[in-house]
């Protein structure tokens, strides 16, 4: 049975780069409902026009418990439920002026994360189970000083990740764990890398929840610097460690 064709699913930070792309792809794979989400519904109108009743624009600031709370509640038929909204502020963990880059990015990447999926999880339950989708990154394998902090709070998602899946073991929801690598996104438009497209990223999740995979490495970069890591970790780490903050 597929886990995403005639099911609902929702998508935060769904209103550009890769939740933008999940949308597309979450209707060509043949969701039967998508909750975009994002902080701002208006953002989200014309993938609302492109659904043609299928996307359904919901306002949640994964930042603000009481929105999230409210998503939960209204959306009950979710049995698809993809963490994507973060943010990157590339900022080191000693060269930034002070902490607030990365409590921002915790409070979104990782208490974001967490905070969504304790709301739901009991919506998956509800709905058999279903599937969660945690977008972490490469870079909460392996930190890249010049966005320290931004690697740090992936890795606490990764952590979690592993954690959840455990404890939701139980009610049959398989949780998948993703790691890209440099997307063609606003988000890495200052990182000069070769970048994957936002669709192929999506599509390549999207056929790994699908097949039950539980960790994804969505890209090119991504299953190499994997493969890298398995292999000889200390040499990875020695090359992004060359990545210094500006």
């Amino acid at each position: 049975m597929s886990r995403i064709a005639g099911k609902a699913a929702l998508v935060t930070g769904a209103n550009r780069g890769i939740g933008r792309a999940f949308v597309e792809e979450l209707l060509a794979a043949g969701a039967s409902k998508v909750y975009a989400a994002a902080r701002n519904r208006e953002s989200l109108a014309d993938l609302v026009e492109q659904g043609q009743g299928r996307v359904v624009a919901v306002a949640l600031d994964v930042t603000r418990p009481e929105t999230i709370a409210a998503a939960a509640k209204a959306q009950g038929d979710v049995a698809l439920l993809i963490n994507n909204a973060g943010v990157a502020n590339f900022a080191g963990l000693i060269a930034a002026k002070n902490t607030d880059p990365a409590r921002n990015e915790m409070e979104t990447n990782y208490f974001g994360v967490l905070n969504v999926t304790r709301a739901f999880a009991p919506v998956l339950a509800k709905n058999g189970g279903g599937t969660l989708v945690n977008i972490s990154s490469i870079a909460g394998h392996v930190n890249f000083p010049m966005a320290g902090s931004y690697s740090a709070s992936k890795a606490a998602v990764h952590s979690l990740t592993q954690g959840v899946r455990a404890e939701l073991g139980a009610q049959g929801t398989l949780v998948v764990g993703v790691y890209p690598g440099p997307v063609d996104t606003d988000m890495a438009a200052s990182f000069e890398a070769e970048k994957a497209t936002p669709n192929d990223v999506a599509r390549s999740i999207l056929e790994a929840v699908e097949a039950g995979d539980e960790d994804v490495y969505p890209d090119a970069t991504s299953a190499q610097m994997h493969a890298g890591l398995l292999g000889d970790p200390k040499a990875v780490e020695k090359q992004t460690g060359a990545m210094l903050p500006a």
